[in-house]
């Protein structure tokens, strides 16, 4: 798996790097200290996965994230699952990286072993949000939900959709609502469509976004 290592600390990168080279499965094709390198690395290497340090001086996490996207979309090929890095739990720059494309976040302070799951989980597609840590990167005195929003979806499509929005892969849903992952696929898909949405990573956006998890 090809990763590509994006922050403006040596230091940091010199640990995630010996991390990721003591896995079999896993090599660190390049590494970038700034969104502008990143955007040039990415587009160079094609890597498969990116962690992406949010904040940077320049050109920061969101906007290369951003960048990186587009580069790809526009030459008809899916881009790199990123996830964004951040030491701080700041909401507006991690939504914002997650709308523009990052496959979800960690904070700095991750287990080693759960940063390396979480490579492994958005590689195959799947989210990784970490939505309560450390006291929940999310929590505010928070509004009442807009359960209006959700008024087209089934009682039991309300249900994925929650559990989609605490981070949950289709088996670990399959598993809690007693579903074939099939069924949870069909839900998931139905649910993206009646909320005109494109990805799960959307799809948790939406769900903070409109308190539904409060």
């Amino acid at each position: 798996m090809r990763i590509l290592l994006v922050d403006d600390q040596a230091l940091f990168r010199a640990g995630i790097k010996m991390l990721l080279e003591s896995q079999p499965d896993l090599c660190c094709v390049g590494e970038a200290e700034d969104g502008l390198q990143a955007v040039a690395q990415a587009a160079q290497l094609q890597p498969e996965v990116i962690l992406m340090d949010l904040q940077m001086p320049g050109l920061d996490g969101v906007l290369a994230t951003r960048e990186i996207m587009a580069v790809a979309r526009a030459k008809g090929r899916p881009g790199p699952k990123i996830i964004a890095l951040t030491t701080f739990r700041q909401d507006k720059a991690v939504l914002a990286a997650m709308r523009n494309g990052a496959s979800g976040y960690l904070l700095k302070t991750a287990d080693p072993e759960f940063l390396l799951a979480s490579i492994r989980a958005v590689h195959k597609g799947q989210s990784v949000i970490v939505a309560d840590a450390g006291g929940g990167l999310f929590s505010r005195a928070a509004p009442a939900p807009d359960h209006e929003s959700v008024e087209r979806l089934s009682a039991r499509e309300k249900e994925v959709l929650l559990l989609v929005a605490t981070g949950l892969g289709n088996p670990e849903i399959a598993a809690a609502l007693f579903l074939t992952e099939a069924t949870v696929k069909s839900h998931v898909r139905s649910i993206l469509a009646k909320l005109e949405l494109k990805t799960r990573v959307q799809l948790v956006s939406f769900a903070y976004r409109k308190h539904l998890l409060s």
